[in-house]
């Protein structure tokens, strides 16, 4: 990933990197909406994707990838915990798959809201770091009244 990326053009083959597709954190959180860029449904996505548990997931597959330090368009803060994306290279330069298990970039996509559930990082997590949905279940049942 050395060199530097050019505009895309038809002339490129399918191992340039300007071929491969990216995939930004956002594609699979499911605290974002469609407007603000997660591109599966919200039921399959997990909870604020790193681009570091998308590259561990993705570097089991076989598939070339690279990282590159960008910041999805979309995104409003510009913390360091939101940058990152990923790029893959799924097809050869006659245009066949490179694996036949993730041929589009949905398929691929698919995978890695499959497997980062599954990472130890996730699995491990101790109680002040679990998800707030989990914990808040617990206050909805005080019922407390608002202001009057």
């Amino acid at each position: 990933m050395s060199a530097m990326i050019s505009s895309w053009s038809p002339d490129k083959k399918h191992s340039d990197v300007e071929r491969w597709i990216c995939i930004y954190p956002a594609y699979l959180n499911n605290k974002k909406t469609l407007a603000q860029g997660r591109r599966l449904p919200k039921d399959i996505c997990v909870e604020n994707p790193t681009h570091q548990e998308i590259r561990d997931v993705l570097f089991s597959t076989g598939l070339r990838i690279g990282v590159e330090n960008k910041l999805y368009p979309r995104e409003k803060s510009k913390e360091m915990l939101y940058r990152g994306r990923i790029r893959v290279e799924i097809k050869n330069d006659d245009g066949k798959p490179i694996n036949e298990e993730y041929p589009t970039r949905e398929s691929v996509m698919r995978f890695i809201v499959e497997s980062i559930p599954k990472l130890k990082t996730r699995q491990n997590r101790p109680a002040d770091q679990q998800p707030q949905s989990v914990q808040q279940g617990s206050n909805k049942a005080k019922g407390k009244k608002g202001r009057r």
